[in-house]
């Protein structure tokens, strides 16, 4: 077996889970923006800034919320040190079913099926999507997209 082969082979199974963030300082990371603590895509809900001690860093203090998880994390960073951003996209497919197993059947705005999603876990937002499904109504789905998780966040009926 020659060299190119076993280079080609070792590249195969590489990883791109850098591409899920991209790095920001910490003192330009505001609330309401994103955020990675503890490998978690979190939304920041509080953001304080320490002056600088005599060690020479002043430090950020984030308190921010799991995107998907809803749960409260915080870090404490330098200031002038890089954080992690998470890359966040919501997207809006048109439900098509839900399925008895609760998952449900979503088209995007290209004709293209996707069904790997299941009802999300807000209750509220469950009975609203099961509602409007069976009084056929035509609703939009949003679903958000990070650091390789997806789920539905939200639901509106379509107009039309």
């Amino acid at each position: 077996m020659s060299d190119d082969n076993l280079h080609e082979e070792q590249f195969e199974s590489a990883d791109a889970g850098a591409s899920y963030t991209y790095p920001m300082q910490a003192g330009n990371i505001r609330k309401g923006g994103y955020i990675v603590i503890k490998d978690r895509p979190c939304k920041v809900i509080d953001v304080s800034t320490s002056k600088t001690g005599k060690h020479g860093h002043a430090k950020c203090h984030f308190v921010a919320q799991d995107i998907f998880t809803n749960k409260r994390l915080e870090d404490l960073t330098p200031s002038s040190h890089n954080c992690e951003v998470p890359h966040v996209v919501k997207d809006e497919y048109s439900l098509l079913d839900i399925s008895d197993d609760g998952f449900i059947t979503l088209m995007d705005d290209s004709g293209n099926d996707k069904s790997d999603l299941r009802l999300p876990d807000d209750e509220t937002l469950c009975a609203t999507i099961e509602t409007g499904f069976s009084e056929d109504k035509s609703l939009v789905v949003t679903v958000l997209k990070s650091m390789g998780e997806e789920m539905v966040c939200a639901v509106k009926e379509q107009k039309g």
